[in-house]
């Protein structure tokens, strides 16, 4: 289990880049900025960065930026993309109204 304090402790502070309001994930509008800065602020998981940010759970979900995403991570935690742990996959989902179900005949 990583401590989260200690591994901000040794990646230091967030300190702003150049090309962070490049667009990383187009379906979702995240920029390389807000992905660092999630990192420093503790998000060290790429399933909290999509949690959080929304990054890779648009139209795409992932196929675009995906790899990016793990790649700008590693590199804010200083450790090899290898040893990021994808997202988990699931089955894309949308909210449904009761009556859509009570089409069927209702018997339950």
């Amino acid at each position: 289990m990583v401590d989260i304090q200690e591994k901000l402790k040794e990646i230091g502070p967030y300190i702003p880049a150049a090309d962070d309001d490049m667009l990383i994930c187009r379906c979702e509008e995240v920029t390389k900025g807000e992905i660092r800065m999630a990192v420093h602020a503790g998000m060290l998981t790429i399933e909290e960065i999509r949690r959080f940010l929304r990054s890779g759970m648009g139209l795409c979900q992932g196929q675009t930026c995906g790899k990016l995403v793990k790649s700008i991570v590693a590199r804010e935690l200083k450790v090899d993309p290898k040893e990021i742990e994808p997202a988990v996959s699931r089955a894309p989902m949308r909210p449904m109204e009761m009556r859509v179900l009570a089409r069927d005949g209702g018997q339950y």
